[in-house]
């Protein structure tokens, strides 16, 4: 099939330490929420693949989980998960916040990307929550760190130079096919997004060791003949001190968590839902293989 020599796509893999923004970056990019955000770090567990789509162009973007040193299996899978993202990629997208100082897990990001062959591009973040008289201090930080390809500070939760940052990555990927359907966004299946809109919930309502505690497993989902969905899922933790938490008083936690899933699954859907969660202890399932495995958490990756 002969290729349109106006149309230009390629993949994009965004990495960064924890909570810099990637997941934000990503949904204003694609448009709707595909990726989890919260202020707490460690959000995203996965690659989440989103999928931009106009006229002349389809980037393909990887939202890799923060790296960080890892202390269980699952903190492994995650940071072998970013860094697998830099595989067959186009380029890369080297995200920071410009309300955090430059720091070792930023050197040892640096370290692995000066190993690839791409363009790299430098992202500051978060330039909304800084004065502007400091960005040439934070640039000056970072220029000679790695031969950057473009430097662009940003704002992902406002949208400031978001889409020059888009044209200049369009003019700069090949020539290539369109991957996907132009209304496809993410590869990832419904019951993917939908454990992900579950564990945003228990990030924003809980504090402490809770959010890290946490993993969904979707039992079901299942359309009725009056064109509800139905679904049924475990929330999975640590210790019974926890499930307490999630429960909360009389249910009121678990309901809160329920209520507000059930929002934008059904925004998600286009469907009415109705969500049934159960809180189940598994201790030590972040170190257990076949637990982690069965959550979608394989260290053995097909992307």
């Amino acid at each position: 099939m002969d290729l349109d020599p106006n149309f230009h796509s390629g993949f994009v893999a965004i990495v960064g330490r924890p909570n810099v923004g990637k997941s934000t970056f990503l949904n204003r990019i694609i448009g709707q929420k595909i990726a989890i955000m919260s202020d707490k770090a460690q959000t995203t567990r996965n690659k989440i693949q989103g999928v931009y789509t106009d006229d002349d162009s389809q980037i393909v973007f990887l939202d890799t989980p923060g790296i960080h040193k890892p202390s269980n299996q699952l903190d492994d899978f995650m940071d072998k998960s970013a860094f697998s993202a830099l595989k067959d990629i186009d380029a890369v997208l080297f995200m920071i916040s410009a309300t955090e100082t430059r720091g070792a897990g930023d050197n040892f990001i640096i370290n692995q990307l000066k190993k690839i062959d791409k363009p790299v591009y430098l992202i500051i973040n978060k330039i909304d929550e800084i004065n502007p008289n400091k960005l040439l201090e934070i640039m000056d930080t970072y220029k000679k760190a790695l031969n950057w390809n473009e430097v662009f500070p940003i704002s992902a939760l406002q949208g400031n130079n978001i889409d020059e940052l888009m044209d200049n990555l369009k003019d700069k990927l090949p020539v290539g096919p369109q991957y996907y359907p132009e209304d496809e966004v993410t590869d990832h299946p419904e019951r993917f997004i939908v454990a992900e809109l579950i564990r945003e919930k228990i990030l924003s309502l809980t504090r402490q060791e809770i959010p890290y505690s946490v993993a969904i497993d979707i039992l079901s989902m299942k359309n009725k003949d009056n064109g509800n969905v139905d679904i049924q899922a475990d929330i999975l933790v640590d210790r019974p001190g926890q499930k307490g938490i999630l429960i909360g008083k009389q249910g009121s936690m678990l309901k809160k968590i329920g209520t507000l899933a059930r929002k934008d699954i059904e925004d998600l859907l286009g469907s009415k839902v109705y969500l049934k969660l159960w809180v189940k202890v598994q201790t030590g399932w972040r170190d257990n293989p076949s637990i982690l495995k069965s959550l979608g958490y394989n260290k053995k990756e097909n992307y």
